[in-house]
């Protein structure tokens, strides 16, 4: 039906077309893997900050891109790229907070961010860099948590979140904006 065999002709094809061919020809999923698996690597070490645990969660990422090919719709200003680090972000910072659960990694705070809680080591005896962020973070509704995230914890701008989410600039600033209100309100309804 395509009549693709050649290596060459696949460096041809699109990320698009070849996870709209996958399903038939599972082999073209290679050039996928090629083409982002060092950049993938790169970004989930930003995240993780282990090798070992960077490179299983690209290898999970990968797994969930070519399990859930057939979901990925071609859209105006939707590209393969951004969906496909959609799928590696929140498989990273999911495998993230497990390891903060078990109190192997702890959060690295932009000081934009430190903002946001006021100065806890003068109001409160505990550890704010684990446990009072994570508890404010886990009360936000998720839309709010991620933006957060993304921009204060992993530093990413507004333009590479709107780039990711397919959203305008403007777009996200609105939100952080308003996920830094919510976290604030947060940070007061618990005492922080």
């Amino acid at each position: 039906m395509f009549g693709l065999t050649t290596g060459d002709n696949i460096k041809n094809l699109t990320d698009e077309e070849i996870l709209a061919r996958v399903q038939v020809e599972p082999w073209l999923f290679t050039a996928i893997l090629e083409r982002y698996q060092a950049a993938f690597l790169r970004k989930s070490k930003s995240i993780i900050f282990n090798e070992q645990d960077a490179e299983e969660v690209v290898q999970d990422a990968f797994t969930k891109i070519y399990i859930n090919a057939h979901k990925f719709e071609v859209r105006e200003g939707a590209k393969f790229s951004s969906w496909a680090y959609t799928i590696l972000v929140n498989t990273a910072l999911t495998r993230y907070q497990k390891c903060v659960k078990e109190g192997k990694r702890t959060l690295l705070l932009d000081p934009e961010y430190m903002e946001l809680i006021g100065d806890i080591r003068e109001h409160s005896g505990f550890d704010h860099d684990k446990d009072a962020i994570e508890r404010i973070l886990v009360n936000l509704p998720g839309h709010f948590a991620r933006v957060l995230r993304l921009h204060y914890l992993e530093h990413w701008s507004h333009k590479d979140i709107a780039n990711e989410s397919g959203e305008s600039v403007g777009a996200i600033k609105a939100r952080i904006h308003r996920a830094k209100a919510e976290f604030r309100k947060e940070a007061k309804n618990q005492g922080v």
